[in-house]
């Protein structure tokens, strides 16, 4: 799984998370995920499906979790948002000695338990070329 290291000066700084980040105006969901896998951590990636939503801590934002494969890339972190980025098994993330995300841990390790459902795009939706996962 992809975990990049939140920078100094980050609200998460010097713990590890998933990808994540804001929508931009005018942008989707679906490709908010895919530029924030990039920006920080140089992975492009694809979207399989739609893992899940998440109510966040912060009042009024919401997590949309998508399960995205490895198209290219090594991993590196951008320097500003993220300092460190590498893909880690079950195994090496119970020998890593910095801090996960609460969260991003436990979702992560559902996932590589296999304990998951991926919800797949539905291509023939009347919104086309909107996504819809159905």
């Amino acid at each position: 799984m992809l975990l990049i290291r939140q920078a100094k000066g980050h609200p998460l700084a010097g713990q590890w998370s998933i990808p994540w980040g804001v929508v931009d105006n005018g942008e989707s969901p679906e490709d908010a995920a895919l530029r924030e896998t990039y920006e920080e951590s140089s992975i492009k990636a694809e979207i399989e499906g739609l893992l899940g939503i998440q109510n966040l801590p912060e009042v009024g934002w919401l997590g949309v979790v998508f399960l995205c494969h490895h198209v290219e890339g090594e991993p590196v972190a951008d320097g500003t948002e993220t300092d460190n980025a590498g893909y880690f098994s079950l195994d090496e993330m119970d020998l890593l000695n910095e801090p996960i995300e609460p969260w991003c841990e436990w979702l992560v390790r559902r996932v590589l338990r296999g304990k998951y459902t991926v919800i797949h795009c539905e291509p023939n939706n009347p919104y086309h070329p909107r996504r819809a996962f159905l």
